[in-house]
């Protein structure tokens, strides 16, 4: 395994050599390597989602590249190497489990929940301590996708206290907040309209939150599931020999319901 990881390392500092090596990946730095590492852990999810397993090896692969390729760039400019990455993961991965590398014992899984959330509170102390006002929501990354942030600047915020304390009065906001987004299009006035719905989404992942769901995921699930309905819709009108233009919203509305049905049993 180790021969594999060294093999992988020569090969980039090969590719990245200035005298001999690929033009492409020697023009690369960190900014213009964010659009594929984005992609390939996105790739990662979805094999792992079509419980592709060959494909899941494959893309790790391609992921671990990106961890390479970015390493390889630091060494170059004196700023860390492959190696000091792998140990700071392993060194914070004993850190946040004392309960396997040391003697601490917890007998919940909500008091290991929170002794890691104390772990990571600590780091990022440790990290902004030359900021004479950190914030709680320091360090949640803003290229995050919009419902992943979102998600994680609530739970930074609850674990100081701000929070509902149960769920009921979660959907009274949701409700209230839906109640705005309507006032907000009676007026017409666009910005507004922009800033309730932005209001609407932020208090819908706090009721994700409460109920124990990802959001991000659970979006990711729904409009997989209206493509595959939406799919359905259009396999019935081209059988009829027509086109989705062709078809009132009421017949289109009726294969919609009937795709529920159908795929839901499938024969």
């Amino acid at each position: 395994m180790l021969k594999n990881t060294q093999q992988l390392l020569d090969l980039m500092a090969r590719l990245r050599r200035p005298e001999d090596g690929c033009a492409w990946d020697l023009k690369q730095d960190f900014t213009s390597l964010i659009p594929y590492l984005i992609e390939e852990a996105y790739e990662v999810v979805d094999a792992i989602e079509r419980n592709d397993l060959d494909d899941l090896r494959s893309e790790l692969g391609d992921l671990l590249l990106q961890v390479v390729f970015h390493s390889r760039i630091a060494e170059e400019r004196g700023l860390f190497n492959f190696d000091q990455v792998s140990a700071a993961i392993a060194e914070k991965l004993i850190r946040r489990h004392p309960h396997v590398f040391a003697d601490a014992v917890f007998d919940s899984d909500e008091e290991r929940h929170q002794a890691w959330e104390q772990a990571k509170a600590a780091e990022r102390q440790e990290k902004n301590k030359a900021v004479a006002q950190s914030s709680v929501l320091s360090g949640v990354a803003g290229s995050l996708p919009a419902l992943m942030e979102c998600e994680k600047i609530q739970d930074r915020a609850a674990q100081h206290g701000f929070d509902w304390p149960d769920v009921p009065p979660v959907f009274a906001k949701v409700q209230e907040e839906l109640d705005e987004v309507k006032e907000a299009w009676t007026s017409g006035d666009q910005a507004h309209i922009r800033e309730e719905i932005g209001d609407l989404l932020l208090v819908a992942v706090n009721l994700a939150r409460h109920l124990n769901v990802n959001p991000e995921m659970a979006l990711k699930e729904s409009t997989k599931k209206f493509s595959r309905r939406f799919h359905y819709i259009e396999q019935q009108v081209e059988a009829s020999g027509r086109r989705l233009k062709d078809c009132e919203l009421k017949e289109l509305d009726a294969f919609w319901h009937e795709a529920k049905t159908v795929l839901k049993n499938p024969k």
